[in-house]
């Protein structure tokens, strides 16, 4: 079974429905349900979620769709040795694509599921959109 590595774009677009990319995330999260394929998220990104549905929703429904998702995936935490590995790795512009990434090479993730590749450019896992993602599985 894959083990496909979700970086947060992809929960949020699920949970707010974003257009155009709410049917490809349904449909990755769909075949996690089903277990198909394994989706793990890092803590990081329950946190980062929540901080953006706390937008759009109030606390009870924020959490009723953050218990929902811990169902489906798998919740890697952020330790020393990740935050560490993300502060030293210069090919990362942004932090907190870092330690995503780490997050993924550490827990041994086969595929980082991203909107942003190119966040991800010095990936040694390969990194894809849902939408390529599913294209793949499909052939």
């Amino acid at each position: 079974m894959k083990k496909l590595f979700v970086d947060t774009n992809i929960v949020i677009d699920l949970f707010t429905r974003r257009k155009p990319y709410f049917k490809e995330a349904e449909r990755l999260f769909s075949l996690a349900d089903r277990k198909k394929i394994e989706i793990s998220v890092s803590a990081l990104t329950i946190a980062n979620v929540s901080y953006i549905l706390m937008k759009h929703f109030d606390t009870g429904k924020v959490r009723k769709v953050l218990r929902k998702i811990r169902l489906v995936v798998k919740v890697f935490p952020l330790d020393d040795k990740v935050i560490g590995l993300a502060l030293n790795d210069d090919n990362f512009k942004d932090f907190e694509d870092a330690m995503q990434y780490y997050t993924a090479v550490e827990n041994e993730q086969d595929i980082i599921i991203t909107r942003n590749s190119k966040d991800y450019k010095s990936s040694v896992i390969p990194v894809m959109s849902a939408l390529e993602f599913l294209e793949m599985i499909n052939k």
